[in-house]
């Protein structure tokens, strides 16, 4: 599996928006500075996490996005799965891809598992979990 650009991006403007919370409106031109990303790509990657709620927004001169909610409510896995749809490994674990081998398929427990360890990682990790290791400048330890 391999997360895109979009996932990866969708992830920093998030970050970004928390580490850069004042209680003001944050611009995309700014988080685009920032992150070195473009405008245009951003506001569709922003646009998705709008609809979603993940972001509050504001129009006007003083218009811009801040988180909707505290950081400690997102996780790594709802971002990426928001952006990248499923992140299951392979087709047969999704439920509208029902393979016909399901019953005695031995490959489909390794697929599982490793879908498993993925969603435990992803899904273990906050937004405030990395806000705090950035601005601690601590690597995250992969073995919590």
């Amino acid at each position: 599996m391999k997360i895109s650009t979009k996932g990866r991006y969708a992830l920093r403007l998030m970050l970004d928006l928390a580490l850069n919370n004042t209680g003001e409106y944050i611009t995309i031109k700014s988080i685009a500075a920032r992150q070195e990303i473009s405008e245009k790509y951003l506001e569709q990657i922003i646009s998705l996490l709008n609809r979603a709620g993940y972001v509050k927004s504001i129009r006007g001169a003083q218009g811009g996005y801040r988180l909707a909610k505290e950081t400690s409510e997102y996780t790594v896995g709802m971002i990426l799965r928001l952006t990248e749809g499923s992140l299951a490994p392979v087709d047969c674990l999704e439920d509208e891809n029902e393979c016909g081998r399901n019953g005695g398929c031995v490959t489909r427990e390794v697929w599982q598992e490793l879908y498993h360890a993925i969603s435990s990682v992803v899904d273990r990790i906050t937004l405030q979990d990395l806000v705090e290791r950035q601005l601690n400048n601590v690597p995250y330890d992969f073995s919590i």
